[in-house]
């Protein structure tokens, strides 16, 4: 079992790895619609990592991980490739900088994107991991339609996360770590939006501009320990997930 240190907060990991403990630690924040959502990580040689169709998030182990082409053929693996990966198929071939994508229905964000309305940041801890939030408000198909998905990508602009209007959420980072804390913040700011709307309140930030700013220019990298006490969590949970 790993035993973390000031030095050393989590053990080495590969890259399947990382992908399944990033489904796993979000399926625990909310990120838990079933058999729904997509995770990718562009390994720079055209081809993705990515989570297999039929099995949850929460499920997952490293040895699920397909290796997939950017036409969504599977290069290693024996399930089949998740029927919505087009979403991530456009984003890798338009976008080809962005390393890690996360794509799911999170209860409190699918409630946002289906009022297609984004949610104040209220709160410090909702701020964290930064990025613009964008609505691509117009749904013109499911994501497993090449074409709705770029179109999607498209209205995606540069953006590292969005609210796909009537869908759900899609988040980007540099790196699993990003992607886990940008989702986490994500999902937190779409809640607490919620129940302060839900409780009469006006909905509008005590928190000065530039703090706003200074946050929403964040990689996703800046709070170290984060991620890393995330994966200690899933590895306390089932210790046997890296053997």
């Amino acid at each position: 079992m790993f035993t973390p240190s000031p030095d050393r907060l989590m053990p080495d990991l590969t890259p399947r790895q990382e992908l399944a403990l990033l489904a796993r630690a979000l399926w625990r924040e909310g990120y838990d619609d079933h058999l729904a959502g997509h995770i990718t990580t562009n390994l720079g040689d055209g081809t993705l990592l990515c989570n297999p169709w039929l099995i949850t998030w929460e499920e997952i182990r490293p040895e699920h991980v397909l290796r997939i082409t950017l036409d969504g053929d599977v290069v290693e693996g024996e399930w089949p490739v998740p029927l919505g990966i087009p979403l991530h198929l456009e984003l890798h071939r338009r976008r080809p900088g962005i390393a890690w994508a996360a794509h799911s229905h999170p209860r409190f964000g699918t409630v946002w994107a289906d009022l297609a309305e984004v949610p104040p940041i209220l709160d410090q801890s909702s701020a964290l991991g930064g990025g613009r939030l964008v609505l691509i408000d117009e749904y013109s198909g499911p994501v497993n339609d090449a074409s709705s998905a770029g179109r999607a990508i498209e209205a995606m602009g540069d953006a590292p996360l969005a609210l796909l209007a009537g869908h759900g959420v899609f988040v980007l980072g540099g790196s699993a770590r990003a992607v886990h804390q940008r989702a986490v913040a994500l999902e937190q700011r779409c809640r607490n939006a919620w129940y302060v709307r839900a409780a009469g309140g006006a909905g509008q930030s005590a928190l000065p501009g530039a703090f706003l700013e200074w946050m929403g220019a964040s990689d996703g990298e800046g709070f170290h320990g984060f991620f890393e006490a995330a994966v200690r969590a899933e590895l306390r949970a089932d210790p046997t997930l890296l053997d």
